[in-house]
């Protein structure tokens, strides 16, 4: 099965999640989002996995906070302009996609 994870290798639940998925014999391809950027039809199809955009969005950064009302595409705008507000890891795979938070929930879609 091929997954895919958007990865922070500075964050610890990201680590943690990666590490789940080798454990359990995938081998996932990594991504490390904040290096490459996003696209938008990537997190277009990302969100539309996870309920909207806003199921994507990291509201602990402090970036967060001034986009409490914004529509789906302006979240979209924003973390493609600034990639830290993405919630992480994210995985996807033929099965679904999943925000790894708790990071054990990045093998429901394996």
């Amino acid at each position: 099965m091929s997954v895919t994870l958007f990865h922070n290798p500075r964050c610890s639940t990201s680590r943690k999640a990666l590490e789940m998925l080798r454990d359990a014999g995938v081998q996932p391809m990594v991504v490390e989002y904040l290096k490459t950027g996003w696209d938008r039809a990537t997190l277009v199809r990302l969100a539309a996995g996870v309920g909207g955009a806003r199921g994507l969005l990291r509201a602990k950064e402090p970036e967060a906070a001034g986009l409490k009302a914004a529509t789906d595409d302006a979240l979209i705008d924003a973390m493609i302009a600034d990639p830290i507000l993405v919630e992480r890891p994210v995985a996807e795979s033929g099965k679904g996609v999943r925000v790894g938070r708790p990071p054990e929930r990045v093998l429901e879609i394996v």
